[in-house]
């Protein structure tokens, strides 16, 4: 097992270009049985959930982020989503751009 530190840019928009470096474990299979070694790198990530809107009813979160493929069913829906976070400035909204946005 080897510890090897990769050279990354950040490309989301919190830091964007910032270079980091990410500790990746290279494994490699010791089975002598096969003709081959199989390789791979591990990287430490955190998890993170989903859950829909009605699920999050109830809920708090310190981060929430809010992803609209199409409209949202009613304004109480977005309410209800947007009101999920303890500070109102860790929540970001992902919408996409489409000819029916803004005409519902």
């Amino acid at each position: 097992m080897h510890v090897i530190l990769f050279r990354r840019q950040i490309v989301s928009e919190c830091n964007r270009g910032d270079v980091v470096f990410l500790p990746g474990i290279k494994l490699a299979t010791g089975d002598v049985n096969l003709p081959f070694v199989l390789n791979r790198r591990q990287f430490p990530l955190i998890p993170a959930c989903v859950m829909t809107i009605n699920k999050s009813q109830g809920q708090t979160f310190d981060h929430v982020g809010i992803y609209l493929d199409e409209p949202v069913f009613s304004h109480g829906q977005l309410y209800v989503a947007h009101s999920k976070s303890r500070i109102p400035n860790h929540v970001k909204i992902y919408t996409k751009t489409s000819e029916v946005q803004g005409k519902l």
